[in-house]
Protein backbone atom coordinates (compact mmCIF):
# COMPACT_ATOMS: atom_id res chain seq x y z
CA UNK A 1 0.00 0.00 0.00
CA UNK A 2 0.85 3.61 -0.32
CA UNK A 3 2.80 5.27 2.07
CA UNK A 4 4.37 1.59 3.51
CA UNK A 5 1.09 0.23 4.73
CA UNK A 6 1.36 -3.53 5.76
CA UNK A 7 -1.86 -5.06 4.22
CA UNK A 8 -3.99 -7.78 6.35
CA UNK A 9 -3.19 -11.33 5.14
CA UNK A 10 -6.35 -12.09 4.25
CA UNK A 11 -6.75 -8.61 2.27
CA UNK A 12 -3.73 -9.37 0.55
CA UNK A 13 -5.00 -13.02 -0.39
CA UNK A 14 -7.84 -11.90 -2.44
CA UNK A 15 -6.25 -8.82 -4.17
CA UNK A 16 -3.27 -11.54 -5.11
CA UNK A 17 -5.95 -13.76 -6.58
CA UNK A 18 -8.02 -11.28 -8.51
CA UNK A 19 -5.04 -9.65 -9.60
CA UNK A 20 -6.75 -5.74 -8.59
CA UNK A 21 -3.77 -3.33 -8.17
CA UNK A 22 -5.53 -0.29 -8.30
CA UNK A 23 -4.65 1.69 -4.89
CA UNK A 24 -8.21 2.75 -3.86
CA UNK A 25 -9.63 -0.82 -4.27
CA UNK A 26 -6.52 -1.93 -2.26
CA UNK A 27 -7.17 0.56 0.35
CA UNK A 28 -10.98 -0.32 0.49
CA UNK A 29 -10.58 -4.11 0.66
CA UNK A 30 -8.01 -3.54 3.44
CA UNK A 31 -9.66 -1.51 5.49
CA UNK A 32 -13.40 -3.78 4.81
CA UNK A 33 -11.00 -6.88 6.41
CA UNK A 34 -9.78 -4.97 9.14
CA UNK A 35 -13.28 -3.37 10.23
CA UNK A 36 -14.99 -6.47 10.13
CA UNK A 37 -12.13 -8.57 12.42
CA UNK A 38 -12.43 -5.08 14.60
CA UNK A 39 -15.99 -5.84 15.08
CA UNK A 40 -15.81 -9.30 15.35
CA UNK A 41 -18.14 -10.01 12.68
CA UNK A 42 -14.85 -12.11 10.16
CA UNK A 43 -15.32 -15.30 11.82
CA UNK A 44 -19.08 -15.37 11.35
CA UNK A 45 -18.91 -14.87 7.59
CA UNK A 46 -18.89 -18.27 5.32
CA UNK A 47 -18.71 -15.66 2.15
CA UNK A 48 -17.82 -12.75 1.07
CA UNK A 49 -18.81 -11.05 -2.55
CA UNK A 50 -17.05 -7.30 -2.93
CA UNK A 51 -17.42 -6.94 -6.35
CA UNK A 52 -14.34 -5.23 -6.74
CA UNK A 53 -12.28 -4.98 -10.74
CA UNK A 54 -15.00 -4.15 -12.66
CA UNK A 55 -14.65 -7.69 -14.15
CA UNK A 56 -16.54 -10.99 -14.11
CA UNK A 57 -13.19 -12.27 -13.54
CA UNK A 58 -12.69 -10.18 -10.33
CA UNK A 59 -16.56 -10.28 -9.43
CA UNK A 60 -16.33 -14.04 -8.86
CA UNK A 61 -13.70 -13.99 -5.88
CA UNK A 62 -15.14 -14.72 -2.32
CA UNK A 63 -12.97 -12.56 0.07
CA UNK A 64 -12.83 -15.11 2.94
CA UNK A 65 -11.33 -17.93 0.47
CA UNK A 66 -10.15 -16.10 -2.58
CA UNK A 67 -9.53 -19.76 -4.71
CA UNK A 68 -11.22 -20.32 -7.84
CA UNK A 69 -12.88 -23.26 -6.69
CA UNK A 70 -16.55 -24.67 -6.21
CA UNK A 71 -15.55 -25.85 -2.25
CA UNK A 72 -14.36 -21.87 -1.84
CA UNK A 73 -17.63 -20.25 -3.06
CA UNK A 74 -16.63 -18.72 -6.10
CA UNK A 75 -19.24 -17.41 -7.73
CA UNK A 76 -20.28 -18.81 -11.38
CA UNK A 77 -22.18 -16.19 -13.74
CA UNK A 78 -24.63 -17.47 -16.03
CA UNK A 79 -26.77 -15.54 -18.59
CA UNK A 80 -26.37 -12.17 -18.94
CA UNK A 81 -24.66 -9.72 -16.62
CA UNK A 82 -23.11 -6.11 -16.86
CA UNK A 83 -19.86 -5.72 -14.82
CA UNK A 84 -18.66 -2.68 -14.01
CA UNK A 85 -16.62 -0.53 -11.04
CA UNK A 86 -20.17 -0.19 -9.34
CA UNK A 87 -20.96 -3.70 -9.27
CA UNK A 88 -22.50 -6.96 -11.02
CA UNK A 89 -25.67 -6.34 -12.39
CA UNK A 90 -28.38 -9.14 -13.73
CA UNK A 91 -30.43 -8.22 -17.19
CA UNK A 92 -33.09 -9.38 -14.99
CA UNK A 93 -34.43 -12.42 -17.76
CA UNK A 94 -31.52 -15.13 -17.62
CA UNK A 95 -29.05 -14.26 -15.46
CA UNK A 96 -27.96 -15.74 -11.85
CA UNK A 97 -24.50 -16.52 -10.33
CA UNK A 98 -24.33 -20.10 -8.20
CA UNK A 99 -22.24 -19.40 -4.87
CA UNK A 100 -22.20 -23.01 -4.33
CA UNK A 101 -22.56 -22.71 -0.41
CA UNK A 102 -25.53 -24.74 0.53
CA UNK A 103 -27.51 -23.96 4.13
CA UNK A 104 -27.60 -27.75 5.17
CA UNK A 105 -23.71 -27.74 5.35
CA UNK A 106 -22.91 -24.00 6.54
CA UNK A 107 -25.72 -22.90 8.74
CA UNK A 108 -27.93 -24.05 11.26
CA UNK A 109 -31.66 -23.91 12.18
CA UNK A 110 -30.57 -21.40 14.64
CA UNK A 111 -27.93 -19.28 13.38
CA UNK A 112 -27.74 -17.57 9.46
CA UNK A 113 -27.55 -14.52 7.81
CA UNK A 114 -27.33 -13.21 4.20
CA UNK A 115 -26.69 -9.78 2.79
CA UNK A 116 -26.89 -7.94 -0.13
CA UNK A 117 -25.94 -4.45 -1.10
CA UNK A 118 -28.58 -3.09 -3.89
CA UNK A 119 -27.71 0.06 -5.95
CA UNK A 120 -30.85 -0.09 -7.71
CA UNK A 121 -34.27 1.59 -6.53
CA UNK A 122 -37.08 0.66 -9.11
CA UNK A 123 -38.90 -2.34 -8.66
CA UNK A 124 -38.54 -6.09 -10.42
CA UNK A 125 -41.03 -7.97 -11.62
CA UNK A 126 -42.35 -10.88 -8.91
CA UNK A 127 -38.89 -11.42 -8.58
CA UNK A 128 -36.26 -13.30 -5.80
CA UNK A 129 -32.64 -11.48 -5.02
CA UNK A 130 -31.25 -14.28 -3.73
CA UNK A 131 -32.02 -17.76 -2.68
CA UNK A 132 -31.83 -21.57 -2.15
CA UNK A 133 -35.69 -23.49 -1.90
CA UNK A 134 -35.79 -26.87 -0.38
CA UNK A 135 -37.77 -29.54 -1.74
CA UNK A 136 -41.27 -28.14 -3.70
CA UNK A 137 -44.33 -29.17 -1.04
CA UNK A 138 -42.17 -30.53 1.81
CA UNK A 139 -43.13 -28.34 4.67
CA UNK A 140 -39.89 -30.06 6.69
CA UNK A 141 -37.63 -28.42 3.72
CA UNK A 142 -38.29 -25.06 2.58
CA UNK A 143 -36.64 -22.07 1.30
CA UNK A 144 -34.41 -19.22 2.53
CA UNK A 145 -35.36 -16.25 0.16
CA UNK A 146 -34.57 -12.49 0.21
CA UNK A 147 -36.52 -10.18 -2.15
CA UNK A 148 -35.85 -6.44 -2.53
CA UNK A 149 -38.84 -4.40 -3.81
CA UNK A 150 -40.55 -6.11 -6.46
CA UNK A 151 -43.13 -4.92 -8.32
CA UNK A 152 -46.19 -7.32 -7.63
CA UNK A 153 -46.52 -6.41 -4.05
CA UNK A 154 -44.02 -3.55 -3.48
CA UNK A 155 -42.30 -5.43 -0.56
CA UNK A 156 -38.81 -6.18 1.06
CA UNK A 157 -38.99 -9.83 2.49
CA UNK A 158 -36.68 -12.07 4.49
CA UNK A 159 -37.70 -15.56 4.44
CA UNK A 160 -35.00 -17.86 6.32
CA UNK A 161 -35.92 -21.43 6.94
CA UNK A 162 -39.46 -20.61 6.53
CA UNK A 163 -42.85 -20.04 4.34
CA UNK A 164 -44.05 -23.38 5.89
CA UNK A 165 -47.86 -23.84 6.08
CA UNK A 166 -47.77 -21.64 10.08
CA UNK A 167 -44.61 -19.94 9.45
CA UNK A 168 -44.36 -15.75 9.24
CA UNK A 169 -41.60 -13.71 7.07
CA UNK A 170 -40.77 -10.38 8.21
CA UNK A 171 -41.88 -8.01 5.55
CA UNK A 172 -42.74 -4.43 4.87
CA UNK A 173 -43.60 -2.33 2.30
CA UNK A 174 -40.30 -0.80 0.47
CA UNK A 175 -39.94 2.70 -1.85
CA UNK A 176 -36.81 2.07 -2.41
CA UNK A 177 -34.67 -0.29 -3.91
CA UNK A 178 -31.11 0.70 -2.66
CA UNK A 179 -29.78 0.01 0.16
CA UNK A 180 -27.72 -2.83 2.26
CA UNK A 181 -30.01 -5.27 3.21
CA UNK A 182 -29.53 -8.02 5.96
CA UNK A 183 -31.93 -11.16 6.96
CA UNK A 184 -30.73 -12.43 10.08
CA UNK A 185 -31.64 -15.72 12.69
CA UNK A 186 -30.03 -16.07 15.98
CA UNK A 187 -32.44 -18.67 17.49
CA UNK A 188 -35.22 -21.06 16.13
CA UNK A 189 -37.98 -18.37 16.76
CA UNK A 190 -35.75 -15.38 16.02
CA UNK A 191 -35.51 -13.82 11.95
CA UNK A 192 -34.94 -9.89 11.76
CA UNK A 193 -34.62 -8.34 8.27
CA UNK A 194 -32.46 -5.40 8.44
CA UNK A 195 -32.06 -2.16 6.10
CA UNK A 196 -28.95 0.07 6.33
CA UNK A 197 -28.25 -0.79 9.73
CA UNK A 198 -31.69 -1.04 11.52
CA UNK A 199 -34.01 -3.88 12.16
CA UNK A 200 -37.48 -3.06 9.67
CA UNK A 201 -39.29 -6.31 10.44
CA UNK A 202 -38.96 -8.87 12.80
CA UNK A 203 -40.71 -12.40 13.66
CA UNK A 204 -40.75 -14.72 16.61
CA UNK A 205 -41.68 -18.43 16.74
CA UNK A 206 -43.91 -20.07 14.12
CA UNK A 207 -40.58 -21.83 12.99
CA UNK A 208 -41.95 -25.20 11.52
CA UNK A 209 -38.53 -26.56 9.31
CA UNK A 210 -36.48 -29.29 10.36
CA UNK A 211 -34.14 -29.57 8.04
CA UNK A 212 -31.94 -27.23 5.90
CA UNK A 213 -32.16 -27.22 2.33
CA UNK A 214 -29.49 -29.11 0.72
CA UNK A 215 -29.36 -26.46 -2.53
CA UNK A 216 -26.74 -23.84 -3.10
CA UNK A 217 -27.62 -20.00 -2.97
CA UNK A 218 -27.89 -18.43 -6.20
CA UNK A 219 -27.46 -14.67 -6.46
CA UNK A 220 -30.55 -12.48 -8.45
CA UNK A 221 -32.90 -15.36 -8.64
CA UNK A 222 -33.66 -18.79 -6.03
CA UNK A 223 -32.42 -22.24 -7.03
CA UNK A 224 -35.61 -23.93 -7.07
CA UNK A 225 -34.60 -28.00 -6.72
CA UNK A 226 -31.57 -26.89 -8.38
CA UNK A 227 -32.14 -25.10 -11.24
CA UNK A 228 -33.30 -21.27 -11.33
CA UNK A 229 -36.66 -20.31 -10.29
CA UNK A 230 -38.68 -19.43 -13.87
CA UNK A 231 -39.97 -16.10 -14.01
CA UNK A 232 -38.41 -15.19 -10.78
CA UNK A 233 -35.21 -13.46 -12.27
CA UNK A 234 -33.85 -9.88 -10.50
CA UNK A 235 -32.38 -7.26 -12.17
CA UNK A 236 -30.96 -5.37 -8.84
CA UNK A 237 -27.45 -4.28 -9.45
CA UNK A 238 -25.58 -5.57 -6.85
CA UNK A 239 -22.23 -3.74 -5.06
CA UNK A 240 -21.89 -5.82 -2.24
CA UNK A 241 -22.97 -9.67 -0.38
CA UNK A 242 -22.29 -12.03 2.07
CA UNK A 243 -23.11 -15.25 3.59
CA UNK A 244 -22.81 -16.75 7.27
CA UNK A 245 -23.73 -16.81 10.72
CA UNK A 246 -26.38 -15.28 12.43
CA UNK A 247 -25.98 -11.68 13.23
CA UNK A 248 -27.41 -9.19 16.47
CA UNK A 249 -28.79 -6.33 16.17
CA UNK A 250 -25.52 -4.68 16.97
CA UNK A 251 -23.40 -7.14 14.97
CA UNK A 252 -25.88 -5.79 11.91
CA UNK A 253 -25.55 -2.23 12.64
CA UNK A 254 -21.53 -2.60 12.88
CA UNK A 255 -21.94 -4.27 9.55
CA UNK A 256 -23.77 -1.70 7.99
CA UNK A 257 -20.77 0.36 8.87
CA UNK A 258 -18.33 -1.38 7.82
CA UNK A 259 -19.54 -1.87 4.42
CA UNK A 260 -21.40 1.74 3.95
CA UNK A 261 -17.58 3.01 4.53
CA UNK A 262 -16.56 0.52 1.90
CA UNK A 263 -18.86 1.74 -0.61
CA UNK A 264 -17.62 4.82 0.02
CA UNK A 265 -14.29 4.63 -0.14
CA UNK A 266 -15.27 3.32 -3.53
CA UNK A 267 -17.51 6.44 -4.19
CA UNK A 268 -20.53 3.74 -5.17
CA UNK A 269 -22.42 4.39 -1.83
CA UNK A 270 -26.05 4.53 -2.32
CA UNK A 271 -28.48 6.21 0.89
Amino acid sequence: MAGGAILDPDAAAFLTAAGITNLTIITAINTLVLDLKGYGLWTKMKAIYPFVGGTASTHKYNLKDPQDLDAAFRLVFNGGWTHSANGAQPNGTNAYANTFLTPSANQSLTSGHFSLYSRTSAASANTNTFGASGVRDDPTVRCSVLIIRRSLDNIRTIAMWGEGANDVTPSSIETDGRGFYVGSRTAANSLVLYKNGISVSSVSGNQTQTQLSTRSYFLSVVNQNGNPSIGSYDNKELAFGSIGDGLTNTEAADFYTAVQAFQTTLNRQVI
